[in-house]
């Protein structure tokens, strides 16, 4: 019987005993830190001494860069992440990163199995250029779980054709989504098995093409008797965070 893991996943920013005293009181076999890419694993001190510490207590650690600034990015990361360990207990500490960063990693953890948690550091330190901004930990409080539904994986690959397929000369119609939906078998085509090409645009209009515009992640433009379909910047970055599902 395989063994579940319990898994960590903490963004980087000015925190050293915020990542790692949870870590150490969850006995944690593996975890993943969130570093900004721009710094490209080049730590301050005390976030190296954190690395060192986490070595010491032989934890399995993976770096992986991070655009912390950018939700979508964050949001990436973090149900990948949460994806790749379907069976294992998958915590995310959301009060070790910037804002930004925070915001995501719980957005992540609503749209997967995994649970976001707050650090409440035992004081404050004023100055954060050698030293991390808090020290000492006063407790480890869970967030509430408000669940929401990610976007279903039909819909992600239907964003991920209109991603490689639109270009300036060319802009996707619904029977070029069809076409796709057949070729890789998408659940909405392949479970109805409609009969005529009418019930095929009725299954795509309900269960793409009306949802996806609806939250404004694609565009239909009537183009004489076809529609074409594009690829909003909003439906990017959504595609972006829930590519895992592909």
């Amino acid at each position: 019987m395989e063994r579940i893991r319990e898994v960590h996943i903490a963004p980087l920013g000015h925190e050293r005993d915020r990542i790692v005293e949870p870590i150490r009181r969850h006995n944690a076999d593996a975890v993943y830190l969130l570093n900004r890419t721009e710094r490209r694993q080049q730590f301050t001190p005390y976030q190296q001494a954190l690395v060192e510490d986490l070595e010491n207590d032989s934890v399995d650690i993976e770096i992986h860069e991070t655009d912390l600034d950018d939700l979508y990015d964050v949001m990436a990361v973090v149900t990948t992440l949460a994806a790749d360990h379907p069976d294992d207990i998958v915590r995310v500490n959301v009060s070790s990163g910037p804002k930004v960063a925070a915001i995501g990693s719980a957005i992540a953890c609503m749209a997967t199995d995994a649970t976001a948690y707050y650090v409440h550091p035992e004081r404050h330190v004023p100055s954060v250029a050698e030293e991390p901004l808090t020290e000492g930990v006063r407790e480890a409080e869970v967030l509430p779980s408000y669940p929401i539904e990610a976007i279903p994986r039909d819909q992600v690959a239907i964003l991920d054709y209109l991603d490689r397929t639109n270009s300036e000369s060319y802009t996707a119609k619904k029977k070029d989504l069809i076409e796709f939906a057949e070729e890789d078998a998408l659940s909405f085509i392949d479970d109805a098995n409609p009969s005529n090409d009418k019930a095929k645009f009725a299954l795509l209009n309900a269960n793409v093409v009306d949802p996806l515009a609806a939250d404004g992640y694609i565009s239909v433009r009537a183009v004489g008797r076809t529609k074409q379909i594009a690829l909003t910047e909003t439906g990017r970055n959504v595609l972006h965070a829930f590519r895992h599902k592909l």
